[in-house]
């Protein structure tokens, strides 16, 4: 168990902030959340359920917020029973994938607000379920060399934390790491509808191909979802265009005229319009079988 005398917190209890917050609670044996729901898995194992975002930021000096982007935090800091209604000097971890100038405005604000007791880290993650409930994460860290190892600490029981540059840098790997996912699982859901549709043993095929160059991380993952063509919600779809949206904005800011993304912002543009926006993103095999060939 790590001995530290930061106090944590974690609000955001999805497929992703619950079993990191397993993780975090095992490693330090007290964790304080906040939920509209009971999490009895969590509070059986020691951790302290409260209220409101007021009552958390009362208790701790840390906060991991694992939520889908800045307006669902944004409206959990202000107001009476908000974040900054209890918060003393407070650091908040932004797990989400954002845009890393919305990180960078809200961290600037609540520095403003508060005279520099609230601080901020941007500390997006790729991984997945699967790496959250394992403790495998990579974890992109975005801010100032203290708050950055500060957040390292933390979250070490999670994953991989990397110091990867200022405030957004973190932000900025999620979405490249977006860009290479994106194309990945296009890539091996095309590969998979035709490789079906020549009469291959897609088990075979990519069990064979995966000990290649062709084999990753992602394909190890969702080769089961791929050959069965399972694609029930993981990672969800629909989340992968408003990533794309900030690969597209750093893409424009750093005067780089992308081959690839605009293609991929196009093809889950199509997908999530198609109506598979909350499968897994392994939904992709299924979009490009059903996809009507006048219009490619």
């Amino acid at each position: 168990m790590t001995v530290t005398t930061h106090r944590l917190g974690v609000i955001g209890l999805g497929a992703m902030g619950h079993p990191m917050s397993a993780r975090l609670l095992a490693d330090r044996g007290h964790l304080v959340i906040t939920s509209r729901r009971e999490q009895p898995e969590l509070t059986s194992a020691g951790a302290e359920l409260v209220g409101t975002p007021r009552e958390l930021a009362e208790r701790v000096d840390a906060v991991l917020t694992m939520l889908p982007d800045l307006p669902e935090l944004e409206a959990l800091i202000d107001g009476p029973d908000g974040l900054l209604a209890g918060a003393g000097d407070l650091l908040i971890m932004i797990g989400s994938t954002s845009s890393a100038p919305g990180v960078r405005d809200l961290a600037d604000r609540l520095h403003t607000r508060t005279d520099g007791r609230v601080r901020v880290v941007d500390c997006p993650v790729s991984g997945g379920v699967d790496g959250a409930t394992a403790g495998t994460l990579s974890i992109m860290l975005g801010g100032s060399d203290d708050d950055a190892a500060r957040a390292a600490e933390l979250l070490a029981p999670c994953g991989t934390p990397v110091h990867l540059g200022p405030l957004g840098a973190g932000e900025v790997a999620k979405a490249c790491n977006q860009l290479v996912v994106s194309a990945t699982i296009l890539a091996l859901s095309e590969a998979t509808v035709l490789a079906d549709r020549s009469g291959l043993d897609l088990e075979a095929m990519w069990t064979l191909l995966g000990g290649g160059y062709a084999g990753s991380n992602l394909l190890r993952s969702r080769k089961e979802k791929l050959v069965t063509g399972d694609d029930s919600p993981s990672g969800i779809a629909r989340y992968m265009v408003k990533d794309l949206g900030f690969a597209h904005d750093i893409a424009e800011s750093t005067g780089t005229a992308a081959v690839l993304l605009p293609a991929l912002r196009a093809a889950f543009d199509e997908l999530v319009a198609s109506g598979w926006g909350e499968r897994d993103i392994s939904v992709a095999r299924r979009f490009i079988a059903e996809r009507d060939t006048r219009t490619a």
